[in-house]
């Protein structure tokens, strides 16, 4: 699983603080590692160096094998706490992908002749 990490121009994207990014994601979805391929984050500060309420907001783009990209976001106001609400909603989000997939593949179709009513 690939991560990369992005941020504008008016976020300071530090060797440190990618490091800090990428362990966050790595721990937070290791039982999905062997199905994601990649993940980039985006980091953004909307009030551009204003001070405010909620003005720093993550995104996350999961790519999954066999999926269409799987995209989150998250505003909030420290990118601490940004990335962690991204990290809860992808976690849902990839529960709900990888259940709706599982389900399509144990779905069968059973003729009506095969049908027991006894059951």
């Amino acid at each position: 699983m690939q991560i990369q990490v992005n941020t504008d121009s008016h976020i300071t994207g530090s060797e440190e603080f990618t490091a800090k990014v990428e362990q966050k994601i790595s721990n937070a979805f290791k039982r999905f590692a062997e199905h994601i391929t990649r993940i980039e984050v985006h980091f953004s500060d909307l009030n551009s160096g204003k001070a405010g309420p909620d003005d720093k907001r993550c995104v996350l783009e999961a790519r999954v094998a066999g999926l269409n990209p799987i995209s989150v976001s998250h505003q909030a106001s420290t990118l601490a706490l940004a990335v962690d609400g991204t990290l809860g909603k992808m976690t849902h989000a990839l529960d709900t992908a990888f259940g709706k997939r599982n389900a399509a593949r144990h779905d069968q179709v059973v003729a009506p002749d095969q049908i027991d009513p006894t059951d």
